[in-house]
């Protein structure tokens, strides 16, 4: 969420933002609503203020025998009293629009965010390794998986429905070998590993920006809760309602959850395979960083991700999302796009972002540094896809298919198979 005082002293920066965002902003509503709340607020205070006087008025006149004239007075009083209720009430209804309007509006794209208008507007920042060339008729993961039988489509939507997927023999045992294989790898670079709950409450959707805005993209319970996106909503929400301490930080965090996704309004679109699906797993990196490092922070973060793709000889590259492409939450974002044979291009692997203290701001998460500063201010918070498994599963299969039709494991990840170094058809 924006800071109201930045948006009431820098309206014209923030519309500038949204209009390059492609996101709706009404000025004058905030206006409105901004200018309401303090001409309630001042009555309020004005009000009290009189109340207190007549209070006190009411004492000396008790302690005088002036009975009536404190009869009278505390009529006075309870009068006072109405009002203020009355006053109370508009007030928390014109804060409750107020905040509606600020839950909905996206985060301010940082500086060196790029100003575009969509996908086609991203530059690119860098390229590690060469498209994978073939001198024989390669396949798509959607066929080669189901030809080897390590991928079934069709008993998934038999079991659930479309874009579900249902993995066999080698094929859940390469899933497995990802995650446990990214897991290893991010903890040994500095994150603590947490298992987190695959559901999640309201506030804590609202603390990442989730909610209310994007609801229909959640699977939601009967019981109120929601299937998780991603295992950014829980790991950014540890520590909601905390005030953290400066020598803590950077805290690196790192979690493998399944994450579940409505994907409406997505029909048509890499609808094949494992790409866009309603179900699939991921490990995720969290960070909660100081403001002045978490620039910083987020290039690490991308080195990270990237880290996990070099060593498994993925070919890549990073795009930087202009304003027009960033997420919601997101003040500058980092897409690594991982070379797919059948796409005769690439495709988003993993998505890194610096949500500057917007998410801080929404699930109240601050930190203090007495050294530097008195009182408490908002960290900044940090996510980035350490790899989304499903994409980095149909990549392998793409890029280290054989002429035979068999595929080879990559070297890092044949300790995780068990020693298996090629899936065969069985």
């Amino acid at each position: 969420m924006l800071d109201i005082r930045f948006v009431r002293e820098n309206q014209e920066a923030v519309a500038t933002a949204m209009k390059n965002r492609n996101a709706s902003w009404d000025s004058s509503r905030f206006s409105e609503l901004d200018e309401a709340r303090r001409a309630v607020i001042t009555e309020e205070e004005a009000l009290q203020a009189e109340r207190n006087a007549a209070s006190k008025a009411i004492g000396q006149m008790m302690a005088q025998g002036k009975k009536d004239e404190a009869e009278a007075a505390k009529d006075q009083v309870r009068a006072i009293n109405e009002k203020i209720a009355a006053l109370s009430e508009k007030r928390e209804a014109t804060e409750g629009a107020l905040n509606d309007l600020l839950l909905a509006t996206p985060n301010m794209p940082a500086d060196s965010t790029p100003v575009g208008a969509d996908e086609n507007d991203n530059p690119e920042v860098r390229r590690w390794g060469v498209p994978t060339e073939f001198d024989f008729e390669y396949k798509a993961h959607w066929d080669l998986g189901p030809e080897l039988g390590i991928i079934d489509f069709e008993r998934a939507v038999k079991l659930a429905k479309s874009r579900f997927i249902l993995l066999g023999g080698l094929g859940a045992r390469l899933e497995r070998a990802l995650i446990n294989f990214m897991a290893d790898t991010h903890t040994s670079r500095g994150y603590k590993e947490w298992w987190c709950p695959a559901m999640a409450n309201a506030d804590t959707l609202t603390g990442t920006g989730q909610l209310p805005k994007f609801e229909e993209d959640l699977f939601k319970t009967t019981e109120g809760l929601y299937l998780i996106p991603t295992a950014e909503v829980q790991l950014t929400n540890i520590h909601s309602g905390e005030v953290l301490e400066a020598d803590q930080l950077p805290l690196k965090y790192c979690a493998f959850t399944p994450c579940f996704r409505e994907e409406a309004g997505s029909a048509g679109r890499d609808t094949r395979g494992l790409i866009r699906v309603h179900q699939f797993d991921k490990v995720e990196m969290v960070k909660y960083a100081k403001p002045e490092e978490s620039y910083d922070d987020l290039e690490a973060m991308v080195e990270d991700a990237e880290n996990i793709l070099q060593l498994l000889g993925l070919p890549y590259r990073v795009i930087s999302l202009c304003t027009g492409d960033i997420g919601f939450s997101a003040a500058k974002t980092y897409d690594l796009e991982v070379w797919l044979p059948s796409y005769n291009g690439y495709k988003e692997i993993s998505s890194c972002s610096n949500c500057t203290d917007f998410q801080a701001r929404r699930a109240n998460i601050k930190y203090r540094d007495p050294a530097n500063f008195k009182g408490s201010r908002f960290v900044h918070t940090l996510n980035g896809s350490g790899l989304a498994v499903g994409r980095t599963m149909a990549a392998i299969i793409e890029n280290y298919q054989r002429a035979d039709g068999s595929i080879k494991v990559p070297d890092v990840l044949v300790p995780y198979m068990g020693g298996v170094e090629v899936i065969e058809k069985v």
